[in-house]
């Protein structure tokens, strides 16, 4: 009987390790459906908002390092890029993103991380959102075209919890 009951909790152990780890064709669907989104994203972001010319990034770059960094992230910027710069569609379409990623994340990582503190970059202008909300929602808009690059190029990545 105790053998029995030793090989029952190991084929139980065995069958909630196997169920954790997302199956490689729900992985391909996965980054198949992230790749369209931040394609259809950079497409909108392109078309809907010209950055100024000669405008660009100061260092240093965010951190991203798996799931949970990118859409706290993306999170964090959406929420600094201000209406008035009538980009209500893009918010939307940052939202699903982060949505879908975060519920891709929530089912397949078995471990629950705590939320990753808010790194450089998206601190600083958070700090400085209530001052120079214009400004600031364009640096948040050409961070989430950073990012978006960044995951396009890297889509390996959203297998990091």
């Amino acid at each position: 009987m105790d053998s029995t009951l030793a090989i029952l909790f190991s084929l139980l152990h065995i069958l909630n390790v196997c169920s954790a780890a997302p199956l490689p064709g729900e992985v391909v669907k996965m980054k198949s459906k992230v790749k369209w989104m931040a394609e259809q994203l950079v497409v909108r972001l392109n078309k809907d908002f010209q950055v100024p010319a000669g405008l660009t990034l100061r260092p240093p770059a965010d951190d991203l390092d798996g799931l949970s960094s990118i859409v706290m992230l993306l999170e964090g910027y959406n929420s600094l890029i201000c209406d008035t710069l009538n980009l209500a569609q893009v918010k939307l379409d940052i939202s699903s993103l982060t949505g879908y990623l975060d519920q891709w994340r929530q089912g397949h990582c078995s471990e629950q991380w705590p939320k990753p503190s808010v790194p450089g970059p998206l601190e600083e202008l958070q700090r400085r959102k209530d001052f120079h909300i214009h400004t600031v929602s364009i640096e948040a808009f050409m961070r989430v075209k950073e990012i978006l690059s960044w995951l396009l190029r890297n889509l390996d990545h959203l297998q990091t919890c």
